[in-house]
């Protein structure tokens, strides 16, 4: 079994099922530019945060891999509202759906 924490995230998926051990984010999957994801970058990847504390219900993510200062690898998040098709500065609020 992992050895690691409960990650509260719908993008991870791990498989132990009968000695299997695979584990992946698919948010950073589909992101072919990004960087190679490890479990230890969920710790502290900001979906599961924007996910909870959004209050855009249609909001699109894309996250990548980046290295900060040649050392620190970290989880950037691009974030979209589908509903009304503008680009989010701050993912956990969209200006359109905060009027509606």
């Amino acid at each position: 079994m992992a050895t690691n924490s409960p990650v509260n995230c719908r993008y991870y998926y791990a498989d132990f099922h009968r000695g299997r051990s695979h584990e992946e984010c698919r948010l950073i999957k589909r992101n072919h530019e990004s960087r190679p994801w490890r479990r230890a970058l969920c710790d502290s990847c900001p979906v599961p945060d924007i996910l909870l504390n959004t209050n855009c219900k249609e909001i699109a993510l894309e996250a990548t891999v980046v290295k900060k200062w040649g050392l620190l690898e970290r989880v950037e998040v691009y974030a979209v509202c589908a509903k009304h098709y503008i680009e989010l500065d701050d993912p956990k609020f969209c200006p359109q759906c905060a009027v509606e």
